[in-house]
């Protein structure tokens, strides 16, 4: 992680998120910007009441489902504030295209 966690989290319609971080950065973001499939763990989140019971880990400030399935914050908090991840001096997400850069 690289520091950024979330303290409260609330479903809306539509695979919606209003997301609250440590920092204050209140913002809503939806699913479909994170995930570009909703297979595997993340299959039943298509299921509004499942996707419902999502939880904040309070000592990973992350969200997760009943069946395992979480959301990295790092990658919420870039979409939310718009601000790319950087690693070593390169961007691996940008938050504002919500779309990977570099990945093979």
């Amino acid at each position: 992680m690289l520091g950024h966690s979330i303290t409260l989290a609330d479903p809306l319609p539509q695979r919606r998120l209003a997301l609250t971080f440590e920092d204050g950065l209140r913002a809503i973001v939806s699913l479909d910007d994170v995930l570009q499939d909703y297979a595997g763990i993340f299959s039943p989140l298509l299921e509004e009441d499942y996707f419902r019971r999502v939880r904040v880990d309070p000592e990973l400030g992350t969200l997760f489902w009943p069946n395992g399935a979480d959301l990295c914050p790092d990658v919420l908090y870039s979409i939310a504030s718009g601000q790319p991840i950087v690693v070593e001096g390169k961007v691996v997400f940008d938050g504002n295209s919500a779309q990977r850069v570099g990945a093979a």
